[in-house]
């Protein structure tokens, strides 16, 4: 009985991520002040980026996760837009980390750690190009460890399916609007937030304590 709730509960906030829905007086609440120019930068897309900015900025050694769109050819993309298929961009977060303390590679283990990495085109309750997964590589050597981890977990043996994650060449990143950022930690009673980001959220941490900050850890 409590499978059948939560399957409803979350069909019944499936496009929760993919509608516009301004988190009220939040939007001003990403306010960082995060001095990010002195950090390296990874990109990924795996579904929502509300649930994929709360796992990275749970991991030791991220300063700063945004929130964005890329992947696609349109300039200045919205997010009616990238919501509506219309642009090819996929929702994508930026990773601001400090490679001293945590290495590309990690960020691509929890990549593939935090996602149904199987699923096409879609994660969880969110289907479309949008939401597709891809790791945008900025050099040759992120491209050889993003397709080295890819190819020990297929592998690997532990999934009957192929991984879905594209492996492309990073061009350019919109962040996306300011009501985004931070978007779980701010609007934690958000149903969508409460179906699918959070239990996304604590599953990673559950498999994953070793990458935690400190206050993440359980």
């Amino acid at each position: 009985m409590l499978n059948i709730i939560f399957l409803s509960a979350a069909l019944f906030v499936s496009s929760a991520c993919s509608s516009n829905q301004t988190s009220q007086a939040n939007a001003q609440g990403a306010g960082d002040t995060t001095d990010i120019s002195k950090y390296s930068v990874a990109t990924f897309a795996s579904g929502c980026f509300w649930c994929v900015e709360a796992v990275y900025e749970s991991v030791e050694g991220v300063a700063e996760a945004v929130s964005g769109y890329a992947g696609g050819n349109e300039k200045n993309p919205t997010y009616e837009e990238v919501s509506a298929g219309r642009t090819g961009h996929a929702e994508a977060v930026q990773v601001y980390y400090d490679p001293k303390v945590i290495s590309f590679r990690d960020l691509v283990v929890i990549y593939f750690g935090s996602q149904n990495p199987t699923q096409v085109n879609g994660q969880g309750p969110d289907n479309g190009r949008q939401y597709r997964s891809i790791i945008f590589y900025n050099n040759e050597n992120e491209k050889i460890v993003a397709e080295g981890v890819k190819r020990e977990i297929e592998n690997s043996g532990k999934y009957n399916q192929p991984l879905a994650a594209e492996i492309v060449p990073f061009e350019k990143f919109y962040e996306a609007e300011a009501y985004h950022q931070n978007y779980e930690r701010l609007n934690p009673n958000q149903p969508y937030v409460r179906a699918v980001s959070i239990p996304r959220l604590r599953k990673f941490q559950e498999a994953y304590p070793q990458y935690l900050k400190k206050q993440n850890a359980h």
